[in-house]
């Protein structure tokens, strides 16, 4: 099976380098990356877990999306969140490279870990993940998740399903990934104590609070960006 590749090279003040590699599995989209051995106790699933989890410990004794965190919290305690950071991401399709604070670049990586971690609240970001764009900014992100769910609308609509084209299922999605992102920072919390690997998650948290309220405002400011088609 030939898996996709996502790997970030991270170069740090000192000449030490940091790299995480991610194979996704090209049907599910999940990492198929081995869990940690052993698992550490903030990993079990009951420990700081979500409230909208779907998942039982009698099936599921650890949280997913932690157990992929795993590895990226072991390797960055005690690392400098502000230290600029020479960054790449690597795809077979493309390099990108920017210099960014080290807390952008593993902000970036925990979302496309978490994404692909195999966790029920995050999945619905899995398009996106699959194709990755580091680094995005506010307007590119809402312009790549509001694409891609009307995207899967249209797959519902070939489905013979009834499409939602006011976007109230977007705005759940994020909603839910609130819950998940305030119970991780939580469960990361009490082993890191607020260290740069928190802060990646609780900079994660940001946008998911902020679009469930401002998706439609948020539309209207790129709209005229779609001029050639509405003038049609």
């Amino acid at each position: 099976m030939e898996y996709h590749s996502i790997e970030y090279r991270f170069y740090l003040p000192g000449g030490r380098d940091l790299s995480f590699k991610l194979r996704l599995d090209p049907r599910s989209l999940d990492t198929v990356e081995p869990s940690p051995d052993p698992v550490p106790s903030w990993a079990a699933l009951d420990f700081n877990k979500c409230p909208n989890c779907p998942l039982d410990s009698g099936t599921h004794p650890h949280c997913p999306a932690a157990l992929k965190l795993v590895k990226l919290i072991d390797k960055c305690k005690g690392l400098n969140a502000y230290a600029q950071v020479r960054i790449e991401v690597i795809t077979p399709e493309r390099t990108v490279s920017a210099t960014r604070p080290l807390q952008k670049g593993l902000s970036s990586l925990a979302g496309l870990v978490m994404a692909t971690s195999g966790c029920p609240n995050t999945a619905p970001l899995k398009p996106m993940a699959r194709f990755h764009l580091p680094f995005a900014v506010d307007d590119e992100t809402l312009y790549r998740a509001t694409s891609m769910y009307l995207l899967g609308q249209y797959f519902v609509h070939k489905q013979g399903k009834s499409p939602d084209l006011e976007l109230d299922g977007l705005v759940e999605i994020y909603r839910q990934l609130q819950a998940v992102n305030t119970s991780m920072t939580k469960r990361l919390g009490t082993v890191t104590s607020r260290d740069i690997a928190t802060d990646a998650i609780v900079s994660l948290d940001l946008f998911s609070h902020i679009l469930p309220y401002d998706v439609k405002a948020s539309l209207s400011k790129i709209r005229d960006l779609f001029e050639p088609f509405l003038s049609r």
